[in-house]
C-alpha cells in the first residue's frame, strides 16, 4: 500500500495550515518532516499560527531556520501593551518581530514569495474571511494573528481586519474544488477522542489530514513548552507520512458524511 508520503509525491499539492493559539510550534514540526522527505507543496494557505509558519515556508526559510528562530521567541517581540482601544496588545512590535524573521528572504509582499501564499484573516466591515494573495506581508501576518481583545485590529486599506480564525481556522476555504491538499489541523489541548471523526476536511476529496493529540500548551507565558511541541509534531509527522494510507483516505471516504469546511471568499 501507499504511503501518505508517496500519495503527496504524486503531484501538486496545497499545504493548508490552521489557526490554533501559539501553534506554529507544531507547524514547523510538520514542516520539518515534509522537508526531509523532499516533498514541498505547490502553494500555502495559512490561518493565525499557521500564517506564521506558511510565510516562512512559502518565503524561503528552511524548516531548520524556522525551528531555530522561533526555539529564541520571547515574549518581550510582541509584548506592547496600551490603552485597550480594541486590544490588549498594539501589534506593532509582533509586525516588526515578522519583518525580522522574514527579512532576509527578501520577501516583503505576499505577492513575492517564491511559493504562492494566501493569508486568511476575517474582515470586520464585511464580516467574513478572506484569503489575501497581496499586500505587505508581515501586516497581513500580523492581521491574521490579531486576536479579538489581546489584539488591536489592523487597517486594511478602507477596513478593519482581525485574526482569520473568528470565521474561518481552517482555512480549507480557499482551496479549489478538487484540489489535493494536506491539511494540519491544530486541535484544542484537550480533545475528545470522538471529536477527531468531525474534523474539518475528513470528507473533502483528494484531502489529507493530520492532527495531532496531546501537544503541550503553548501561551504568552509557556513558550518554554514550544521547542517540546515542536519536536513531538516533528516525531508524529514524520510516523503519520510513513504511515499507509488507510482505505479511502485521500478521497475523502475515511470519515464518511460528516465534516464541512466553511471556509472564506478568496480574494
Amino acid at each position: 500500500m501507499r504511503t501518505r508520503a508517496e500519495w503527496l509525491a504524486e503531484g501538486p499539492f496545497a499545504l493548508v495550515l490552521s489557526g490554533g493559539f501559539f501553534g506554529f510550534f507544531s507547524h514547523a514540526g510538520l514542516l520539518a518532516a515534509l522537508e526531509e522527505r523532499g516533498l514541498r507543496p505547490a502553494r500555502v494557505v495559512g490561518v493565525s499560527a499557521g500564517a506564521v509558519a506558511g510565510a516562512a515556508l512559502a518565503c524561503g526559510l528552511s524548516a531548520e531556520a524556522v525551528a531555530e528562530r522561533l526555539g529564541r521567541l520571547r515574549r518581550e517581540e510582541f509584548w506592547d501593551p496600551g490603552l485597550p482601544l480594541g486590544g490588549l496588545l498594539r501589534g506593532r512590535r509582533l509586525e516588526e518581530t515578522l519583518d525580522s524573521v522574514l527579512a532576509p528572504t527578501g520577501v516583503r509582499r505576499i505577492e513575492e514569495a517564491p511559493l504562492p501564499l494566501q493569508v486568511v484573516v476575517h474582515d470586520l466591515r464585511a464580516r467574513r474571511a478572506r484569503g489575501l494573495d497581496r499586500g505587505p506581508l508581515a501586516r497581513a501576518v500580523r492581521a491574521s494573528c490579531a486576536v479579538p481583545l489581546l489584539f488591536r485590529p489592523v487597517r486594511w486599506r478602507r477596513t478593519l481586519l482581525v485574526d482569520g480564525g473568528v470565521s474561518d481556522r481552517s482555512g480549507l476555504g480557499c482551496l479549489d474544488p478538487g484540489e489535493r491538499a494536506l491539511y494540519h489541523h491544530l486541535l484544542p489541548t484537550r480533545t475528545l477522542a470522538s471529536s477527531l471523526a468531525r474534523l474539518p476536511g475528513a470528507a473533502r476529496p483528494r484531502c489529507l489530514v493530520l492532527a495531532i493529540p496531546g501537544q503541550p500548551a503553548c501561551g504568552l507565558f509557556r513558550l518554554e513548552t514550544g521547542a517540546e511541541a515542536l519536536r513531538r509534531a516533528h516525531r508524529a509527522a514524520a510516523a503519520w507520512l510513513d504511515g499507509a494510507l488507510a482505505p479511502g483516505e485521500g478521497r475523502g471516504e475515511r470519515q464518511g458524511a460528516g465534516a464541512r469546511a466553511s471556509g472564506p471568499t478568496c480574494c
